[in-house]
C-alpha cells in the first residue's frame, strides 16, 4: 500500500511512501482482533488511574456511638447509632476503597493491538504523511497553520514525530485538541483516540518496523 506525501502547507509533493502490509494491512476480520484492541485499551486506561478514591464507612464517620432508641417496639427498623448508613450523614455502604488498577499484558498482544489500530486508521483514510519538518521557535501559530493546511483546525489531531522535537512539542502543547507523540511511544489507544494522524516520513519508517 502507498500513501501520498504532503508538505506542511497541505500540498501534494507528488511523491509516495510504501506502508508495510504486516503493520498497516492486517486482517480485521480475525476473530480476536476486536478483543485484542479491547484488552490493550483497557490496560492503558487502567494504568492511568490513581486509584485513590475513598469514602468513609460507618466506623470512620465522626459521630456519637450512643444507641438512638430501644431495640424493639419503636415501629421501625433497627438503626443503631447516628453513624448508621440509614441516616443522613452516616457512613457509606460498600463505598469505593483505594485500589491498584494497573494490569499486565503480553508484549506481543500489545504489538498486535497497535498494528490492528493502525490498519483501522489507514482503512478510514485518517493517516496523512507529511515531509519531515521542524519549527524555528516554539509558536502555537505555526502548528495552527499546519493544521489549517489540512482543514484540521477544529479536529482532534495526533502528530507523530520520529524524535522529541522540543519546538514542535511546545507549539502543540497549548492546543486542547492536539497531541504530539514519538513514533516509538505509540499504542492502540493513542492511535484510535483522534480524528486524524499526521505522520512524518522519518516516523513512518519507524512505524513500518512495528
Amino acid at each position: 500500500m502507498e500513501l501520498a506525501v504532503y508538505n506542511i502547507k497541505g500540498e501534494d509533493t507528488g511523491r509516495k511512501v510504501t506502508l508495510n502490509d504486516e503493520v498497516f494491512s492486517r486482517d480485521l476480520s480475525e476473530g480476536n482482533a476486536e478483543h485484542t484492541l479491547y484488552l490493550d485499551v483497557k490496560q492503558f486506561l487502567g494504568n492511568q488511574r490513581q486509584g485513590t478514591h475513598k469514602s468513609k464507612e460507618r466506623s470512620e464517620v465522626s459521630g456519637s456511638t450512643r444507641k438512638l432508641g430501644r431495640q424493639k417496639g419503636g415501629g421501625g427498623a433497627r438503626r443503631g447509632d447516628i453513624n448508621s448508613p440509614l441516616l443522613r450523614g452516616g457512613g457509606t455502604v460498600f463505598g469505593p476503597r483505594p485500589r491498584d488498577y494497573r494490569s499486565k499484558l503480553n508484549k506481543k498482544v500489545k504489538a498486535l493491538a497497535r498494528r490492528i489500530a493502525l490498519t483501522s486508521r489507514v482503512n478510514d483514510n485518517k493517516i496523512i504523511v507529511i515531509e519531515n519538518f521542524t519549527f524555528e521557535a516554539p509558536k502555537t501559530k505555526d502548528y495552527m497553520n499546519l493544521a489549517k493546511g489540512f482543514n484540521l483546525e477544529d479536529k482532534k489531531v495526533l502528530l507523530v514525530m520520529a524524535n522529541d522535537d522540543r519546538n514542535v512539542l511546545l507549539s502543540v502543547r497549548n492546543v486542547p485538541n492536539a497531541l504530539m507523540a514519538q513514533a516509538k511511544d505509540l499504542n492502540a489507544y493513542t492511535v484510535l483516540n483522534n480524528d486524524a494522524i499526521l505522520v512524518t516520513e522519518d516516523s513512518l519508517a519507524i512505524m513500518n518496523e512495528f
